[in-house]
C-alpha cells in the first residue's frame, strides 16, 4: 500500500468522526420535548380524548291549547233575548209606577174636591147681598142633597130664609179660615170635612159689625156621576 493510498485511506477513515460529532451537536442543541412526530401524535391523542361538547336543550314554554271559538249565533240570540226581557220588565215597571201615580193623584184630587165642596157650601150659606138674596139662597139650596136638602125643602123654609136675610137690611160675607178632610166613608161615598169660617155682616150704612167665627162639620156626598153636594151640616159640639 502506498502512502497516497494510506493517506487516502486515513482520510476516509477519519471523515465520519466529525460527522458523528456534528450529529451529536444537533441532538444536544435540539429543544427539549418530544420530537415533531411525537408532538403530532400526542396532540392527536389529546384531541381524541377531549370530552364531547354537551348540548343543553332549553325546554320551550308550554303552549296553551287553542281557545274554543264561541258560538256567535247562540251568544247573539241569548243576548237579544235578555235585552228583550229587560225592555219588557222595564216597560211593565214603568206602567205599574205610572198607574200607581195616576191612582194616587186621583185620590188626592178627589179628597180636595170634598174639601172645596164643603167650603163652598158654607160660603153660600153665609154670604148674601140685599140686591141678590134670591140668587144667593137658590144657589145654596141647589147645591145641597140628603138631609140638608130635605130640611130646606120642608114647608116654606127657603122663602123664610130669604125673608130673614131681607129683614137684616144688611149684607154678609163669609171667609174660610181653614178646611180639612177628616175621613171618607167609601160605602156611603160621603166625605167629612171640618170647616172654620169667619162671617162679617155689613149694615145698610156700610158699617161692619164684629166678625163672628164658626166651626162646623160639613158632610159632602158624591153621587154616581162624581158630582158632589152638601149633604149635611153639623156643629162639632153636636146639633144641626
Amino acid at each position: 500500500m502506498t502512502e497516497d493510498d494510506s493517506a487516502t485511506s486515513g482520510s476516509a477513515t477519519e471523515t465520519p468522526e466529525p460527522t458523528a460529532k456534528a450529529v451529536r451537536r444537533r441532538r444536544a442543541s435540539r429543544a427539549a420535548g418530544p420530537a415533531a412526530g411525537a408532538v403530532d401524535e400526542t396532540s392527536a391523542a389529546v384531541r381524541a380524548e377531549a370530552p364531547a361538547a354537551v348540548r343543553v336543550t332549553v325546554a320551550r314554554p308550554a303552549v296553551a291549547p287553542p281557545r274554543r271559538q264561541p258560538h256567535r249565533v247562540l251568544v247573539a240570540a241569548v243576548g237579544l233575548g235578555v235585552c228583550t226581557l229587560l225592555v219588557i220588565v222595564m216597560g211593565v215597571l214603568t206602567a205599574v209606577l205610572a198607574a200607581g201615580q195616576t191612582s194616587r193623584d186621583a185620590v188626592v184630587e178627589r179628597d180636595q174636591r170634598f174639601v172645596d165642596t164643603a167650603s163652598q157650601t158654607v160660603i153660600n150659606m153665609f154670604s148674601y147681598d140685599q140686591n141678590t138674596i134670591d140668587e144667593s139662597v137658590n144657589r145654596f139650596v141647589n147645591n145641597t142633597s140628603g138631609p140638608l136638602r130635605d130640611m130646606l125643602s120642608q114647608g116654606e123654609n127657603v122663602e123664610n130664609l130669604k125673608a130673614l136675610f131681607r129683614d137684616t137690611n144688611a149684607s154678609s160675607e163669609a171667609v174660610i179660615n181653614g178646611a180639612a178632610l177628616e175621613r171618607v166613608d167609601e160605602v156611603a161615598r160621603n166625605g167629612y170635612v171640618l170647616v172654620s169660617v169667619r162671617v162679617t155682616v155689613t149694615d145698610i150704612d156700610g158699617v161692619n159689625k164684629p166678625s163672628q167665627p164658626y166651626r162646623m162639620r160639613v158632610i159632602v156626598h158624591e153621587d154616581d156621576n162624581g158630582h158632589m153636594t152638601g149633604y149635611d151640616l153639623k156643629y162639632p159640639e153636636g146639633g144641626n
